[in-house]
């Protein structure tokens, strides 16, 4: 019995130190990720992972620029698209929620409420799953880099890390391959594309848009138009 509870004691201890290191080092490079740009994102492993098992030419094409060096209209792009009250939010659009809760008890395809600081958290810090543990991390995760790391800065990795295409991530790379020109002169139909596009960019095409992406372009468009330029407080 006393052996027994001594080995309970110990498996309590490497439980408790695993829960610290968890929170330490989650908290830590979430601080270093404000100044630093995250080297690679899980999704982006992934997707190498993908290629090789397929046997193909491993693609990850990417390139960071500032935020500064990113059109204004590509930022009100993705904000029309993917995240109205995205200033006004501290990670988490409740009523984008409840509609969309509302909505799904009707329709087959679900639709998500995800808010561009949650897609964030998921792409940098997690991995592309459905299940209530990856959710509860995401919860978590989306805090973090709301505290510390503030509007700008969730938008900055946001723009530089989602996935635009096959082995394509970020804005940058996204425009000069559809546009063959550098994120920062993306004018506003441009941008509207690159963003109807991102819910599934392995799916849709900017250069071959289908006639939903068309729509969607527009949709986006009509909802830029309506938009105040969205301007950051905090560098």
């Amino acid at each position: 019995m006393l052996k027994l509870k001594s080995v309970f004691r110990k498996i309590l201890r490497l439980i408790r130190f695993a829960v610290f290191l968890f929170f330490f080092s989650s908290v830590l490079f979430t601080i270093i990720y404000r100044f630093v740009r995250p080297p690679v994102t899980p999704l982006q492993l992934i997707r190498v992972a993908e290629q090789v098992k397929k046997g193909d030419e491993i693609k990850m094409k990417r390139h960071w620029v500032s935020l500064d060096d990113i059109s204004q209209h590509m930022v009100q792009a993705v904000v029309a698209g993917e995240d109205n009250n995205f200033l006004k939010h501290h990670g988490f659009d409740v009523e984008a929620i409840k509609k969309a809760h509302e909505r799904n008890k009707t329709r087959k395809r679900k639709l998500g409420a995800s808010t561009i600081s949650q897609q964030t958290a998921k792409n940098v810090f997690l991995w592309p799953d459905r299940t209530w543990v990856r959710k509860g991390l995401e919860v978590y995760f989306t805090g973090l880099i709301e505290i510390f790391w503030g509007k700008r800065r969730i938008m900055e990795v946001y723009l530089n890390v989602i996935e635009t295409g096959h082995g394509i991530y970020g804005v940058d790379m996204a425009a000069r391959k559809y546009y063959n020109k550098p994120a920062s002169d993306l004018n506003k139909a441009e941008a509207a594309m690159i963003a109807a596009v991102l819910p599934n960019p392995r799916r849709w095409n900017p250069a071959a848009p289908t006639q939903y992406i068309g729509n969607q372009q527009q949709r986006i468009m009509r909802v830029m138009g309506q938009l105040n330029k969205v301007e950051f407080g905090e560098k």
